[in-house]
């Protein structure tokens, strides 16, 4: 009876390696406003992956510079969202998930990319962009690039790839959103 192992102690054994051979990977789905960042993490969702909405879950409006908060924009810079540095970090050190994926823009991804083991960056030709700004705008005239200003940055920002990452993996996100995702979930099984 002394040689014997517990049915209990296997499924710990089994569940630890699980997470050393597998581990907790995170992910970031970043992207200039309409390539799809929401929509892609719906889809994620759906289909049974841990994927946080960073532009609901994490985000605020604060000094890119210092990250504090404020109320005002002081310039157009401003308008861009930040992240929350230690929600992201809670959520990556949570390990109850193997994969993890938080989308959105976050213009402050400087200060915690480093936690992500890989990096998508969604990118569509500036009309399909506009015309999904457009879409989202109809159905909620609050949303960001209804405003002229908005929309002239958002083109701007289009074009420079100015506060997104520069290391990542471009995906085409013109594609149907299906496929979109199907590459992204390609990329993390390889």
């Amino acid at each position: 009876m002394g040689d014997s192992i517990s049915p209990h102690l296997l499924l710990v054994s089994s569940r630890w390696w699980y997470h050393l051979a597998m581990g907790m990977r995170n992910y970031l789905i970043e992207g200039v406003s309409g390539t799809g960042k929401t929509s892609v993490c719906k889809e994620l969702q759906r289909r049974g992956y841990q994927a946080i909405n960073g532009d609901r879950a994490l985000r605020y409006q604060g000094d890119p510079e210092t990250g504090t908060p404020t109320d005002t924009f002081t310039s157009a810079r401003h308008k861009s969202p930040l992240w929350d540095v230690e929600k992201v970090q809670a959520f990556v050190a949570n390990k109850d998930e193997a994969v993890t994926f938080f989308c959105g823009g976050s213009r402050n991804f400087s200060k915690f990319i480093e936690v992500f083991d890989g990096v998508f960056i969604l990118e569509v030709d500036l009309d399909t962009c506009l015309r999904r700004i457009d879409e989202r705008v109809a159905l909620d005239p609050t949303d960001w690039g209804g405003k002229p200003a908005e929309r002239e940055l958002i083109a701007r920002l289009h074009q420079t790839k100015e506060d997104i990452p520069k290391d990542g993996i471009i995906i085409d996100a013109t594609a149907p959103l299906a496929r979109v995702v199907d590459e992204i979930v390609r990329h993390i099984t390889l």
